[in-house]
């Protein structure tokens, strides 16, 4: 199964977003094309993604989603992302990891916490950097997480001890265009 995570340092850690702007709620409409990207293909949804977003931005974080698509009857579409944001973020209970709905997930959870969660599970951690070797260089991309984050970049302490760091290019991207890229490459080895 493909695994990324979205760092989002701005986006609303709350359901009562400011006049339902999703610009005006941290960027919550970058996080919406995220979603689209990572989970979708033309006429359906990928069977074999997994995606994180971390959001670090007010009034209550950290907040961690979890979108499993292969979950039967995800009730996901592209044009209700955001209301099922809203739904989420609302649902969360402290200390808990809530299953909102179908392979949709909910909890409080640091950047930090999901990073050694992943590790104790055996990933292989690369982080997105645009001076990095190219993704096209590395040889094995089995087990890995891919770690992309928002227009502020990743913070700098959770991600120091990482060393496997890969780019997709030197041109700069949109956050929701690297999953496009990075989705390409692992369908073309087809794994």
């Amino acid at each position: 199964m493909r695994e990324f995570i979205y760092f989002s340092s701005k986006a609303r850690t709350s359901g009562n977003w400011p006049d339902n702007n999703l610009m005006k709620a941290g960027r919550m409409d970058i996080v919406c094309n995220v979603i689209i990207h990572a989970l979708f293909l033309s006429n359906s949804i990928r069977e074999d993604v997994k995606l994180h977003l971390i959001f670090n931005g007010m009034p209550n974080p950290p907040m961690h989603l979890e979108f499993v698509s292969s979950a039967k009857d995800m009730p996901i579409s592209k044009k209700d992302i955001g209301g099922l944001l809203k739904r989420m973020l609302y649902k969360c209970k402290e200390g808990k990891k809530t299953e909102v709905f179908p392979g949709c997930f909910i909890e409080k959870k640091s950047f930090r916490k999901l990073l050694d969660e992943l590790e104790l599970e055996g990933k292989k951690i690369y982080i997105l950097d645009s001076k990095a070797k190219s993704l096209r260089d590395v040889d094995n991309l089995k087990n890995c997480v891919f770690i992309i984050g928002d227009h502020e970049g990743l913070p700098k302490k959770e991600v120091k001890k990482y060393k496997n760091r890969i780019s997709i290019g030197n041109k700069t991207y949109f956050a929701s265009q690297t999953f496009v890229i990075v989705n390409n490459e692992l369908d073309m080895r087809n794994l």
